[in-house]
This record gives structure tokens, sequence and C-alpha cells, in this order.
């Protein structure tokens, strides 16, 4: 057999676009498979987040979508894979961190509510994901992004669920506690009703409902239909 028939017999690599609101493990799914399939976990989030920091490092209103939109077209935002998930570079400076705080997280998702800064971050998504072998999480992949995606789920929970499970990521607790449940619910509200790529399911998706089950339970449902995806272009 010569190495060109060899060649032949590799499989594709899949672009796989894994959306759903905040809370329903969206990243943690996407990190753990990306390892177990040897693809790059890219997340959109990330990418709204470090854009928010700058806004918040520049004093900018998030309610102007122009100097938002000339913000990014000026910034150099870039995702670099590590064990566990992403590193965050923004203009060449690790951000990975800082871009998970609290204000950084509400700045986000009002800085995404803008149609032409969505605009902007997708086509740099599209840019990042257009060879394969990829994994991209967020809240538009699916009917956005990566609309022709061989592979898209959607990931959804009870909002109370979901309201426990961040809770319990940042380990917050009592009068906090109150207040990030009432800006989850504000966030599925912005997400689900704005007026540029709102959060919902592709046709397409196979929708996951997480509410009873644990992540390992979830990340083999979804590696379960990965290989079966892989398998189907490899014949």
């Amino acid at each position: 057999m010569n190495e060109d028939s060899k060649t032949d017999h590799h499989p594709r690599k899949l672009t796989i676009a894994i959306d759903g609101p905040a809370g329903a493990g969206k990243s943690t799914i996407a990190s753990r498979l990306a390892r177990k399939l040897g693809y790059v976990n890219l997340e959109s989030g990330a990418m709204y987040r470090a854009l928010a920091l700058k806004a918040i490092e520049r004093d900018l209103s998030f309610d102007d979508e122009g100097p938002l939109l000339k913000l990014a077209q000026d910034s150099r935002i870039q995702l670099e894979p590590v064990i566990g998930g992403n590193r965050t570079l923004l203009d060449g400076r690790d951000v990975s961190s800082r871009i998970r705080e609290r204000d950084v997280t509400e700045a986000a998702s009002r800085a995404s509510v803008h149609p032409r800064v969505r605009e902007w971050m997708v086509a740099r998504q599209q840019e990042i994901g257009a060879g394969g072998g990829v994994i991209m999480e967020g809240r538009d992949i699916g009917t956005k992004v990566f609309p022709d995606a061989d592979l898209k789920v959607f990931l959804d929970a009870d909002p109370v669920v979901r309201e426990q499970r961040r809770m319990e990521q940042q380990k917050i607790k009592g009068g906090v506690a109150a207040s990030l449940a009432a800006d989850l619910r504000e966030r599925d509200r912005r997400d689900r009703t704005r007026a540029a790529s709102p959060l919902v399911a592709a046709a397409d998706a196979v929708v996951i409902d997480s509410t009873k089950l644990n992540e390992d339970e979830v990340l083999a449902q979804v590696e379960e239909l990965a290989r079966k995806r892989i398998e189907s272009l490899s014949h």
C-alpha cells in the first residue's frame, strides 16, 4: 500500500459545535472531549470576555456599539490550547484568570448583544476553526458560526440546577449566591431575546438535558455522538 492510499483512509477531522445557556457545562464538556479526540477546544466566550475586559480597562460604555467595534478591530485576541482548557491572550497579555471574574462575565454578556461586534467575532472564530479538528462552544456556534458543523450539540438543564452548579463551581454562598442567581437569569433573558443570533438550538442539533446527569454521563453521550459521526465519514 502506498502512502497516498494510506492517507485516504484517515478520517476527516470534525467541526463540533456545542451550544447552550450559562451553567449548562459547555466549557467542561468541550475541554474534556477535545482532549479525548485530540482536537482543539475553541471557547468563543473567552473572546467576548477578553474584549469586555479591554473595554472595562478603557472605561468604555457597553451601550454604544461603535466604540466597542473599533476596540475589537484594534485588538489581538488569541486562544492557545493548554491542558485543561485554553490560555487567553489579549494583545499578547495572558488574561486567562482575569476574564473569569464576575465583572468581566457580566460585561461580556452586555458586549455580545451588539450585531456588528458579533459579526466581527464570528469572522474571527470561523478563521480559527476553518481547518476542522475543533470543538467550539458558545451560544450561537451551530446556528451562526459553524452552521455546517459536522456535529451540533445543545446542552441544557433546569435553570435552578444551572444556578446551583455555577455557585458550587465558584464556591459562592449566602447573599452573593442570590445575586449570582439573579445575574444568571438576566444573562439567560439577554441571550435568548437579543436581536443578533439569539440563543436557540439549531434545527439539526442533538439536545441533551443534563439536569439529572453528571459530567461523566454527559461526556459519554457527546463522545458517542462524535465517534459515530467520525465512523460515518470514514466509510
